[in-house]
């Protein structure tokens, strides 16, 4: 049961996406809708990082002894200072191992 689960689920997200990638099928969005769309993925980025950086033992970590939130606010500031994705990833990805081993 468990696998027909997956499958099925599986292939209703396949088709979600199939429908606005096939050039060939009549599914055109509205410009509104465009950009409604365009914040789902900042939306999901919070929602997934927001716990790690902030939550420690599921209780508010603000703490300047916090790796997840130093880092984080490094990676801000490199993607604004560097403009360079890459960049910003692999910098704040060493600046985070270098917090967690020094904190």
């Amino acid at each position: 049961m468990i696998y027909l689960m997956i499958v099925a689920m599986g292939l209703v997200v396949f088709f979600n996406r199939y429908l606005f990638i096939e050039p060939r099928l009549p599914v055109r969005l509205n410009r509104g809708a465009r950009e409604f769309l365009g914040f789902a993925v900042p939306g999901m980025l919070t929602a997934i990082c927001g716990p790690i950086i902030f939550l420690a033992d599921h209780r508010l970590n603000l703490s300047p002894t916090n790796p997840y939130l130093l880092a984080g606010i490094c990676a801000v500031a490199l993607m604004f200072w560097t403009r360079s994705v890459l960049i910003t990833v692999l910098l704040s990805m060493a600046l985070f191992y270098l917090f967690r081993w020094y904190f």
